[in-house]
């Protein structure tokens, strides 16, 4: 689905479906009353073959359009051009008009390709705007430099559409970059029960494994998630969640789908430990503080190395607080990893809770790459182009 709004980048739009529809691409376009004033509807029905909406009901015949179902049933949405008008009613969930309240609707990737003055596109409520899209998940196709409709030269020329359609191909090929694959991811936390009531637990919100099952199957791999006690929702139809809660239950769930998988990645933060003796009724509160026994659990992650062949790929996680590349680069080696990834509690933004990590990835030969701070969708990204050069 293409949303064309009030540009006068909109005369690219013709040349742009035109292409699209060359590599066999389904065209909707939607565009914004302003966007009529620079190219007409007609145009762009003949080259798409497909009715162009911009109102949500029809006067003449009484008909109405679902923006509901238009959004739905996108394999991708294509705000191009966007203007600095709407782009802040994007990062700011104003529906005003028939194509944002499609975009609201959408739950395909989105990219937009900005197109303005070059004033405009410096201006810093533009820049945030563009920085909370991105954070939305969103793509951003970059303006280029160049002259613009003012008689300026500079940044805010949309990009051609031959680029467009590469970025859109390139998208296209990465979900099917998994195709055939088996992944098995664990996420969140476990919980050691020391009585009906009570627990030793840790921070973990599962929201970097989540982001890695979701990330992966839009790739196209097929993706058993094994899920400690978190609040999140997973709907993607290639992941099978399964739900633990103790670390002997995560086990005994990566032993059963281990040794289908072509790729592990354990990103869930497994106790070390867990009480000898669970109590069969609430302990309670008395002079003395109750003395609980812990014995270790079984360590997954060295398990899995031990079983794994030489055409399966094991990744791992190492969450440390001192010495963190030695004790990384240690548990690498120890527990016959490819890959690990390591990630700070030091680091601000990174760790429990949060919504963002910085994390540095090392392979099995020693190379060490470090990334800054990103969304964890998007650190994810770059934990599946790792996996992606192995396999």
């Amino acid at each position: 689905m293409i949303g064309i709004t009030g540009s006068i980048a909109a005369y690219k739009i013709p040349f742009l479906i035109r292409l699209l529809k060359k590599e066999g691409a389904e065209v909707q376009v939607v565009m914004t009353p302003a966007a009529r004033d620079f190219v007409t509807p007609l145009t762009l029905s003949v080259l798409s073959g497909n009715p162009v909406y911009t109102y949500p009901f029809d006067e003449d015949d009484g008909s109405w359009t679902s923006h509901v179902e238009l959004g739905s049933r996108a394999d991708v949405m294509l705000m191009a051009p966007v203007t600095a008008a709407t782009l802040g009613k994007m990062a700011n969930g104003i529906a005003d008009n028939l194509l944002l309240t499609t975009y609201l609707s959408a739950k395909c990737p989105v990219f937009f390709a900005p197109a303005m003055d070059l004033d405009m596109y410096r201006h810093p409520a533009t820049g945030e705007n563009i920085k909370k899209l991105i954070g939305f998940g969103h793509t951003l196709i970059e303006p280029q430099v160049g002259e613009l409709a003012s008689g300026l030269t500079g940044a805010g020329r949309m990009e051609e559409p031959e680029n467009i359609v590469k970025v859109l191909k390139d998208h296209f090929a990465k979900r099917r970059q998994f195709a055939g694959k088996k992944f098995l991811i664990t996420a969140g936390p476990t919980y050691e029960a020391i009585d009906p009531v009570r627990f030793i637990g840790n921070h973990s919100s599962g929201k970097m494994g989540f982001a890695l099952a979701e990330a992966a199957a839009e790739k196209g791999a097929e993706v058993t998630l094994i899920a400690g006690p978190v609040k999140l929702e997973i709907t993607h139809p290639l992941v099978r969640r399964i739900d633990v809660a103790s670390a002997n239950e995560m086990y005994e769930m990566c032993k059963k789908y281990f040794p289908a998988a072509d790729v592990t990645v354990m990103s869930a933060a497994v106790a070390d430990f867990t009480p000898e003796e669970i109590a069969p009724q609430k302990i309670k509160k008395g002079d003395q503080p109750p003395e609980i026994k812990l014995k270790p659990t079984v360590d997954i992650l060295r398990q899995l190395g031990r079983e794994k062949d030489s055409g399966q790929v094991l990744v791992g996680f190492a969450l440390e607080t001192d010495n963190e590349l030695e004790n990384a680069r240690l548990k690498l080696k120890n527990k016959n990893l490819d890959l690990i990834v390591l990630n700070s509690l030091k680091e601000q933004g990174a760790g429990f809770g949060v919504s963002t990590n910085k994390i540095t990835i090392i392979d099995k030969n020693g190379k060490q790459t470090d990334y800054p701070l990103k969304s964890k969708k998007e650190v994810a990204e770059d934990i599946l182009d790792r996996i992606a050069e192995l396999i």
